[in-house]
């Protein structure tokens, strides 16, 4: 049995993550789709890019450990997206659905936001300095990103419900 240490550690870890931004991939242009605001499609379409680049760095990440780039199975991001589902569903047509997307893709930002830091203080603990400067960037875009849904809802989409 391999040796359960903070290296193996962040190799699950990085593997969770990996197959959260493929399937956070997949969601964005149905979120984007159901978005009644111009504004917050066009923040959905944007961060799809982003992704992208993401899920680009941690290939580069697993390539510098030497390992494969293979996803495992998230329970916490399939649960998120499906939230953001049900919200999609229930609320579809109604002046609620815009804040109930901005909340579903909130949710989304914050546990990006969590695996993240980990993964960055992880990788630093492992003395991994290109990890650390690849996973800087993708925080950083996450954070960003939770900062303008937050402003986007504050100025707009929830006073168009309201």
């Amino acid at each position: 049995m391999p040796e359960k240490d903070l290296s193996a550690l962040f190799l699950d870890t990085l593997k969770d993550i990996y197959y959260a931004e493929k399937q956070i991939l997949k969601a964005l242009p149905r979120m984007a789709k159901a978005a009644g605001s111009d504004q917050l499609r066009a923040a959905f379409e944007k961060h799809h890019d982003e992704t992208e680049g993401q899920i680009d760095r941690l290939e580069q990440i697993f390539d510098l450990m030497g390992k494969p780039a293979r996803g495992k199975k998230c329970d916490a991001i399939e649960g998120i997206l499906d939230e953001g589902k049900e919200i999609m569903e229930e609320y579809a047509d109604t002046p609620a659905l815009d804040p109930g997307l901005v909340s579903a893709a909130q949710a989304v930002e914050h546990y990006e936001i969590a695996r993240y830091g980990t993964l960055k203080a992880w990788a630093a603990k492992l003395s991994m300095k290109d990890a650390v400067k690849l996973i800087d960037q993708t925080l950083a875009e996450e954070k960003k990103t939770d900062e303008a849904l937050t402003k986007l809802a504050v100025s707009a989409i929830n006073a168009e419900a309201a």
